[in-house]
């Protein structure tokens, strides 16, 4: 059985290599990584994700669009599906395709945070700031 650390790192690596087939464009060789990572990781985001991204190249969109949704239901943690899913879902999306974590812009702060009361309702207060 693979440990979770020995699977993280084989997708990282999947991510990387499709990352450089899909720059030369050589989406079969794509493809067969993915379909393999597909049966090794069934629960996993990553192939998906990536699976989508080579669609979109190919012009596939709607094809594409349901890999990155099902990237999303399988980790809604997971940062490049939801990328994908805006950027490549309206005319104007910011950024670009994320094969990884590492095209992800870091989130920002919001500033302010929810607290509750002694009857359990919450009130939205600014942060202090340090």
């Amino acid at each position: 059985m693979m440990t979770q650390a020995c699977a993280g790192a084989e997708l990282k690596e999947l991510c990387e290599t499709v990352r450089a087939y899909s720059d030369l464009q050589d989406f079969e060789a794509c493809v067969s990584l993915i379909a393999h990572a597909m049966e090794e990781h069934p629960s996993a985001p990553e192939p998906h994700n990536l699976l989508g991204i080579v669609l979109e190249r190919e012009g596939r969109h709607a094809e594409a669009m349901r890999h990155f949704r099902a990237a999303y239901a399988l980790d809604p943690s997971y940062r490049p599906a939801r990328q994908n899913l805006e950027h490549y879902g309206i005319f104007y999306a910011p950024g670009g395709c994320a094969f990884d974590q590492a095209d992800c812009p870091e989130e920002r702060d919001p500033g302010y945070e929810i607290t509750y009361d002694t009857h359990g309702i919450g009130h939205v207060q600014r942060r202090k700031k340090l």
